[in-house]
């Protein structure tokens, strides 16, 4: 059944009201625990974990899906070509795995969590997984002794990792909302925040005139065109070959509608399905007539139930040029 109180939820968090105004001492208690718990670190009466490489984290500050994980595969790309040897760890959220483990091409989703599942079928490093950051990062590194660098999808908050550097994703359609923290907007963090990242990235896709912060920032876009089938995945499809069609659209991610628009924008006419965020999907969910188009998020959980009638939609994050080279000097001044 579609949560649609989640994207309710969102849609709230982009005002003002006399109910917000109300839940603020609850986000004041919630800043000042943060705080308490950021100078904890500082002050050492937590610990912090430093692994043997580089490590770049790359996450958000507020609640909802942001277009981490397209621009995770993106680095490490980037990273290969200049002759890294990245892996990649998550806390594999969404998925069911209670302990550390790595993940394959053929994991289950259910148990890994899709974004991860995304990435290990995606790219030729190691992927692992693990509520433990560092502990995931330690299994990793003893596992494939040859990563020399490791990226944290997602973890920006997780500070027991100890981090060399930080990439803030914003998703500039919906911004910092309402600019409140939980629960009274969907900040984790105050904006502030952003000023001691390395960089800001901003997802500009589905959004004309992004609004943005202060500070080192970037473009990032999602371009995709050529569709691939579920079923047949050798069988590809341009959006003419839709058109006249019966077409239903899901979305099972932080921003269903931003991958509804961008249907839009290429003229497929949708009936529109949005799904929470990292849905595990049953045949009967999918059962609607006509032709079914998905994000390659959702497609990873629906090969168990694939059909010829069901189509994805691949993505790849299209970066502002400038972003390596100043991760890289960034990296440098840590690394020599």
């Amino acid at each position: 059944m579609v949560d649609a109180n989640v994207h309710s939820l969102e849609r709230q968090w982009r005002s003002v009201t006399f109910w917000h105004l109300l839940l603020l001492p609850l986000s004041w208690l919630f800043g000042a625990a943060s705080a308490l718990r950021r100078l904890s670190y500082r002050l050492h009466l937590l610990s912090t974990s430093r692994l043997p490489v580089p490590v770049i984290v790359i996450g958000n500050i507020s609640v909802g899906g942001t277009g981490k994980t397209p621009l995770a595969l993106w680095l490490v790309r980037q990273l290969l070509d200049l002759g890294w040897h990245p892996g990649i760890i998550s806390r594999g959220y969404g998925g069911t795995a209670d302990r550390i483990m790595r993940v394959v091409a053929d994991s289950d989703p259910v148990k890994v969590g899709d974004e991860p599942l995304l990435l290990a079928q995606n790219l030729p490093c190691p992927v692992w997984i693990g509520k433990d950051r560092p502990a995931a990062g330690k299994a990793l590194l003893a596992a494939h002794p040859d990563t020399d660098i490791l990226i944290s999808d997602d973890g920006l908050q997780h500070l027991a990792l100890f981090r060399n550097l930080e990439i803030a994703v914003i998703d500039a359609a919906r911004g910092t909302g309402n600019g409140f923290l939980l629960p009274a907007g969907p900040l984790r963090e105050p904006l502030s925040r952003l000023k001691c990242v390395d960089a800001v990235v901003i997802n500009r896709s589905g959004s004309t005139h992004p609004d943005l912060p202060s500070g080192p920032n970037f473009y990032m876009d999602f371009i995709g065109t050529v569709f691939r089938n579920l079923k047949f995945p050798e069988k590809q499809a341009s959006a003419a070959d839709f058109y006249g069609k019966q077409l239903h659209a899901i979305a099972g991610i932080g921003h269903p509608q931003r991958f509804f628009d961008q249907l839009a924008a290429m003229g497929l006419d949708c009936i529109v399905h949005p799904f929470p965020d990292h849905h595990n999907y049953l045949a009967h969910e999918l059962n609607f007539p006509g032709i079914l188009i998905m994000t390659e998020k959702d497609a990873v959980k629906c090969q168990t139930i694939a059909t010829e009638q069901m189509w994805m939609l691949p993505v790849r994050a299209e970066v502002d040029p400038r972003l390596m080279p100043h991760l890289l000097a960034k990296l440098g001044n840590h690394h020599g």
